[in-house]
């Protein structure tokens, strides 16, 4: 059997599967298993930002897992200890401390803990159309997908996302924390009013709650900072990270300010802050900063956008655009389209029923950007 029928016959069918079977990666680009080529604009749902196969990454892997792989936190570990001050380095002067998990929606677990331990309150106030992840408490965050799982944790109110006047209503002394992402990712590429953000900020602060922010998908260069709450100047006490943070290796971590003391016990994982996982995670954030990638998402976003928009077809009723993070939100179904750009090469996301998702490597080039434009707009005026 192929890898279609082993995976159909034998995996936990919970994907709404393309019909390609991906065997290999580098750059911008993967190949299937029969050798043909496609530009990637899901980088792995944004986790591949400094490339498929990046070599320095790859390096670091190889030297690393020749060295030492694991090791709990009960020991110190060099590696580990080099990529917390780095996390400490170049997140906000907000956030002192770090905790480092395997995944997304791990992040968002601890961080629920952290904020109910810290101040000891079981309220939350998350907006409409968020995400945060599927476990139990990440999913409790979460707009949807929850009618299937509940009863989930209790104490979680949603708002609509970018209402200031609806925020404020739900804010109270006995928040815990208010959870919102800066760009709602899954939610239809949909942007963070500065207001809005800053209204968060303050108001957290006035009730003594937590502001935690999901840059799950947001950080690492992808908007065109290292993290998108630097567009606002948001110091979160919590900050949520994973996917770009180790250029592919499975990882998460949890920023918080010195308001949260958790203690020995509050919290702990087996695999996290692994030495394999932090040595690819140190080459990953390297990698940005030596080429600059903030920067060069900025650039290229909005250099992809003003092309596309010169031609714009009428089926096309948004663009939201924040670095290479692009949703192009549509008066029709997405997912004819998706199927026609896959069978043109480009590989791209849904972000709900109506809205296309760009989220290509960082490391993609203007050429192969103009080709994903040009293959686009036939896609969208066929």
């Amino acid at each position: 059997m192929n890898a279609i029928e082993l995976e159909t016959k034998w995996g936990f069918e919970v994907y709404p599967k393309r019909d390609i079977t991906l065997v290999r990666g580098q750059g911008a680009t993967v190949w299937d298993d029969n050798g043909r080529a496609y530009i990637d604009c899901t980088a792995g749902v944004g986790v591949a930002s400094v490339g498929h196969a990046n070599p320095k990454v790859a390096e670091a892997i190889a030297k690393q897992a020749s060295t030492l792989i694991t090791c709990p936190g009960i020991f110190y570990n060099d590696v580990r200890a080099k990529l917390v001050e780095k996390l400490v380095d170049i997140t906000p002067s907000s956030l002192t401390r770090a905790f480092l998990c395997n995944s997304g929606t791990e992040a968002m677990e601890a961080a629920i803990k952290f904020a109910r331990h810290g101040t000891g309150r079981n309220e939350f106030v998350c907006a409409m159309r968020g995400f945060h992840g599927r476990t139990m408490g990440a999913l409790s965050a979460t707009f949807k997908y929850r009618e299937a799982f509940e009863p989930l944790l209790p104490g979680f109110e949603f708002v609509p996302y970018n209402k200031i006047e609806k925020l404020t209503d739900a804010i109270s002394d006995t928040t815990a924390a208010v959870i919102v992402e800066p760009v709602q990712g899954e939610g239809g590429v949909r942007l963070g009013d500065r207001e809005f953000l800053k209204t968060a900020q303050f108001l957290c602060n006035q009730h003594g709650a937590m502001l935690v922010m999901d840059e799950i998908q947001t950080g690492f260069c992808r908007t065109g900072a290292m993290f998108a709450c630097e567009h606002h100047g948001l110091e979160p006490d919590i900050l949520c990270l994973a996917k770009a943070i180790a250029g592919g290796v499975p990882m998460g971590a949890v920023m918080t300010s010195a308001k949260i003391e958790p203690g020995v016990g509050v919290h702990g994982t087996t695999f996290g802050g692994n030495p394999l996982a932090a040595a690819a995670a140190l080459a990953t954030i390297e990698f940005m900063q030596n080429h600059d990638l903030a920067n060069e998402s900025a650039r290229k976003g909005a250099r992809f956008v003003a092309r596309l928009s010169e031609t714009l077809p009428s089926s096309v009723r948004e663009i939201r655009q924040l670095g290479l993070m692009i949703g192009i939100e549509l008066k029709e179904k997405a997912k004819p389209h998706l199927l026609a750009l896959m069978d043109a090469g480009i590989l791209a996301l849904p972000a709900g029923p109506t809205v296309i998702r760009l989220l290509p490597p960082l490391v993609i080039s203007d050429e192969e950007l103009d080709q994903v434009a040009d293959e686009l707009l036939a896609a969208l005026n066929t």
